[in-house]
């Protein structure tokens, strides 16, 4: 299921895309995949990992004997790098993509960190961090991948080169749909196969392609109900052969 939560029609360029969500809900393996897609749609596009180093300093803290990054740095230290890092990483990504005229495709953007910081109970730090943040235009397209925790979990467990607990990836869930940004937030189901996922996601963005260059018919799309009026949703989709 697809919700467009906010019409996409009347386009300018595609120049900023976003792909945000839980740890296991796929983002890497979908940006990767958008990225691929409209470059060969000719619509020259790069891949951006704008990561804030958590898994990195997981590790670290691993071989120094502690459990968690929290446990190494303490939540605020944790926060603090976060922030930073992927602010460096971010403002990075656009200028690359500013002096190359090709598209961005985030994975991961400026509501992973208001989002973390929730999950993390560091609410004061929001403030700040979206005071650094706002000199960053907001994607034209921000696709939130969701996915049951449970589902999220057993797939970072699959993949063995991290761990997250429950209660976290819970946490975090929570902290996507809370953010005031959400109902901007195209939702798309991440629960199903990858190829089902990215079909789902090229579909949306197909108003930005050429006629010519546009992918295979997908699911159709809801845009948003007429003002007043309520959220729509999709009927369940006939899986294709």
């Amino acid at each position: 299921m697809v919700r467009a939560q906010r019409a996409t029609g009347g386009r300018a360029r595609l120049r900023r895309v976003a792909l945000i969500g839980i740890d296991g809900s796929g983002k890497t393996t979908q940006a990767h995949r958008l990225a691929d897609a409209l470059t060969a749609a000719g619509c020259p596009a790069t891949y951006h990992r704008n990561a804030g180093g958590r898994r990195w300093l997981g590790r670290l803290a691993n071989r120094l004997g502690r459990p968690d990054a929290q446990r190494l740095v303490g939540r605020d230290g944790l926060l603090a790098v976060e922030s930073v890092l992927r602010w460096l990483a971010i403002a990075a990504a656009l200028l690359s993509c500013l002096m190359t005229g090709r598209i961005a495709v985030m994975d991961r953007y400026a509501a992973c960190q208001y989002a973390s910081i929730r999950a993390h109970g560091g609410h004061r730090w929001e403030r700040l961090a979206r005071a650094g943040y706002r000199v960053f235009p907001p994607p034209q397209v921000t696709f939130l991948l969701a996915v049951d925790p449970a589902e999220a979990y057993r797939r970072i467990e699959r993949r063995g080169d991290d761990h997250e607990t429950m209660g976290w990836l819970t946490a975090a869930d929570i902290a996507y749909r809370s953010l005031p940004e959400y109902p901007t937030f195209v939702l798309v189901d991440a629960g199903g196969p990858p190829d089902e996922v990215s079909r789902r996601i090229r579909a949306h963005l197909a108003g930005w392609l050429s006629p010519a260059a546009e992918p295979p018919a997908a699911e159709p799309l809801v845009d948003e109900p007429p003002a007043g009026g309520p959220p729509l949703e999709l009927l369940p989709v006939q899986a294709l052969p």
